[in-house]
C-alpha cells in the first residue's frame, strides 16, 4: 500500500547541477568530470532550459524558495554565463522574494572580477570549496588551489557577498589534529558567517578508493570534530547541522530545505530531485555523463530514472534528513512531509529513546548528542527492515 500523498506541498527549491571540474579530487565521488578542451557552455545552458521547460508542468505556481548552482565546479562558467542562466530561470520560475540563490566556487577558479559579476547577475550567496589552508594538505587531496588563493578568494566573496560559506574537510592524508586545529582557527577568524567542515570520507568509486591513503584515526578524528565545534562556536559560529556552523540569520536555507524534508527540482547531468505531490513522492535522477545529457538519452528525455517512495521507505528518508539537525524538528513535520502518521513510528521512537540515541522532547523529533555522535546508528532503527 502506497502513501496517500500530501495536503499541502511543501517548499520547493531548484538545484542545478554543472559537471566539470579542472580536475577530479581523489576523494569525489560526486558527478565531476574533467572537461576534454572547452566546456560547452552555451550547448548546456540550452539543455538546461529545456530540462526545465519540460518539468514545469510538474511544479507549476509553486514558488522556488531557493536556487543552488553545485557541482563540479560552477565557476567554470563565465559570469555572462551565469548571467543568462539567472535571467532564463527568473523569466519561467515564480521565485520567492529574497530568494537565496547559492553558488559553489572553487577558490582556483574566481577573482574579485568575477565574483562582483555574480553578485551582479544575482547570486546572493558564495560556497568556497577552501578544504584547508595547509598546502601540503591541499596538494594530497588534488586540489587546484593553496592556501594563499583560499584567502584571497574569500576576502574577494566578502567584499561582494554578505553571505559566504567556507567549506572545510579534516582526517585528510597525513593531518595531525594541530593542524586541523590551524585549519578551523584560520577558518574562525575569515569572519565568514557559515562554516561546512566534514570528515574526508574514502569511496569506492574514487581514485583515494582504488588506493586508500593513510588517513588519521577514529580518535583522532573525533579530536578534531570536538575542537571545530569548540572553535567555530567561540568565533559565534553555532553547529546547527551535523557539519554545519553558522551565526544567526546566516543558515543555510537551501540546505535547510533538504532537512526539513522539502520539495527540490533537479537540472542538470546527474542531478537528482524529489517532489511531492497528492499522488506521492517521487525521486528523479537526471542523465549522468554530460555528453548523453546534452544528447537528451535519458528514457524520458533527460531523466534516467524516476521512482516512488514506497511507504515502507518514507519514515528513513524523512529520518535521514530530519535527524542530521542540532535540535531536530517539529514532530507534525512528519506528517506534514510524509503523508503518514507519527504513531506509525512510534514504536522506533520509544526504542531509539531507550536506547539514548533520541531526545524525549514533546513536539518534536531530534537526535540526542548521543544519536548525532553515532547518527548512522541511529538512522538504520528506522530502516524498514529494522522498524518491521
Amino acid at each position: 500500500m502506497e502513501p496517500a500523498g500530501l495536503a499541502t506541498a511543501p517548499p520547493l527549491s531548484l538545484y542545478v547541477h554543472f559537471p566539470w571540474c579542472v580536475r577530479k579530487c581523489p576523494y569525489c565521488d560526486f558527478n565531476s568530470h574533467a572537461p576534454r578542451g572547452e566546456i560547452p557552455e552555451a550547448a548546456y545552458l540550452d539543455a538546461l532550459m529545456e530540462d526545465l521547460d519540460r518539468s514545469l508542468p510538474a511544479i507549476a505556481g509553486r514558488p522556488v524558495e531557493t536556487v543552488f548552482l553545485g557541482g563540479g565546479t560552477p565557476s567554470l562558467i563565465t559570469a555572462p554565463g551565469i548571467d543568462t542562466l539567472l535571467r532564463a530561470l527568473r523569466s519561467r520560475l515564480p521565485l520567492a522574494p529574497q530568494a537565496e540563490i547559492t553558488m559553489e566556487a572553487n577558490p582556483g577558479t574566481v577573482s574579485p572580477g568575477y565574483l562582483a559579476a555574480c553578485r551582479e547577475a544575482g547570486v546572493t550567496r558564495i560556497s568556497l570549496g577552501v578544504q584547508s589552508f595547509d598546502d601540503e594538505s591541499l596538494a594530497r587531496i588534488g586540489r587546484i588551489h593553496d592556501a594563499r588563493e583560499a584567502r584571497e578568494a574569500i576576502d574577494a566573496a566578502a567584499a561582494h557577498f554578505d553571505a559566504v560559506n567556507i567549506d572545510l574537510m579534516y582526517g585528510l592524508p597525513g593531518q595531525s589534529v594541530e593542524a586541523a586545529a590551524r585549519d578551523f582557527e584560520i577558518a574562525a577568524a575569515c569572519g565568514v558567517g557559515h562554516v561546512s567542515a566534514y570528515q574526508l570520507g574514502i569511496e569506492p568509486n574514487t581514485a583515494f578508493g582504488r588506493e586508500p591513503p593513510a588517513t588519521p584515526d577514529e580518535d583522532a578524528c573525533a579530536a578534531m570534530q570536538a575542537l571545530a565545534e569548540s572553535r567555530f562556536a567561540a568565533a559565534g559560529l553555532a553547529r546547527y547541522e551535523v557539519s554545519a556552523f553558522a551565526r544567526e540569520g546566516s543558515r543555510c536555507r537551501h540546505n535547510l530545505n533538504y532537512w526539513r524534508f522539502g520539495d527540490y527540482l533537479g537540472i542538470g547531468a546527474g542531478a537528482h530531485g524529489k517532489l511531492s505531490s497528492r499522488r506521492g513522492i517521487v525521486r528523479e535522477l537526471r542523465v549522468m555523463h554530460p555528453r548523453h545529457y546534452l544528447a537528451r538519452a535519458g528514457r524520458d528525455g533527460f531523466v534516467q530514472r524516476r521512482q516512488r517512495v514506497s511507504r515502507a521507505g518514507l519514515a528513513f528518508e524523512f529520518m535521514m534528513n530530519a535527524l542530521r539537525l542540532v535540535g531536530g524538528v517539529e514532530a507534525e513535520l512528519f506528517a506534514a512531509r510524509t503523508g503518514l502518521a507519527l504513531a506509525e513510528i512510534e514504536p522506533v521512537l520509544e526504542l531509539a529513546r531507550a536506547r539514548g540515541l533520541i531526545e524525549d522532547a514533546p513536539g518534536r523529533i531530534s537526535a540526542s548528542a548521543l544519536g548525532l555522535r553515532f547518527l548512522n546508528d541511529t538512522l538504520q532503527l528506522f530502516l524498514p527492515a529494522a522498524a518491521a
